[in-house]
């Protein structure tokens, strides 16, 4: 599939790990919407100055550069492990930095990893509020990966057991579409 226009993605991993599933997730899906001919950008929340992102100082260059792309990208892809039932404290701390309406008119597809089985509501019952709360009125249908479902090839490239490879094809899928059908800078026209 190609798209008909290029939009920009987000992919915003909010694992304190930076050898995490959550990442290599993301990249993976970073890779799928790249040929599907999108532009996606990777942002890290642990490369984040921690007192600049702790202090909610938006005065720092970096931490106003990471508010800045999310502001600039047609769509997000938030991924995060599930920590205590919910997202991780990382990704909170900047989602508490970002302006009330900074996901307004924008697709934003929930990614989350855990251990357990038991860990899929943190998707609805924790992250999805909170996007929403950020003015997200276009959350995707979010997927939830067992981190047992994601292992690494020899280059370290992210591999999914089928089971859950299915899952995040149909979203990645879902959201390239969104992305497609809109005119370039659509989903976030004022």
């Amino acid at each position: 599939m190609s798209a008909v226009h290029a939009a920009t993605v987000l992919t915003l991993a909010g694992s304190p790990s930076a050898a995490s599933r959550t990442q290599a997730l993301l990249r993976l899906v970073g890779a799928r919407l790249t040929a599907d001919g999108h532009r996606v950008r990777h942002l890290a929340v642990r490369d984040l100055p921690a007192a600049a992102l702790l202090h909610a100082d938006t005065a720092d260059p970096v931490l106003r550069a990471a508010v800045e792309a999310v502001s600039r990208a047609d769509a997000v892809v938030v991924g995060t492990p599930v920590h205590k039932a919910s997202y991780s404290g990382l990704l909170k701390a900047l989602l508490d930095v970002l302006p009330q309406d900074a996901l307004r008119d924008k697709a934003v597809l929930p990614l989350t990893t855990g251990g357990s089985p038991a860990h899929v509501l943190a998707l609805d019952y924790a992250l999805r509020p909170v996007l929403t709360a950020l003015g997200a009125d276009r959350v995707l249908r979010g997927r939830f990966v067992l981190d047992r479902h994601i292992a690494r090839d020899p280059q370290g490239t992210a591999v999914l057991d089928p089971e859950a490879r299915t899952g995040v094809e149909e979203a990645v899928a879902e959201l390239s579409a969104v992305l497609s059908a809109a005119p370039a800078g659509a989903l976030r026209a004022a």
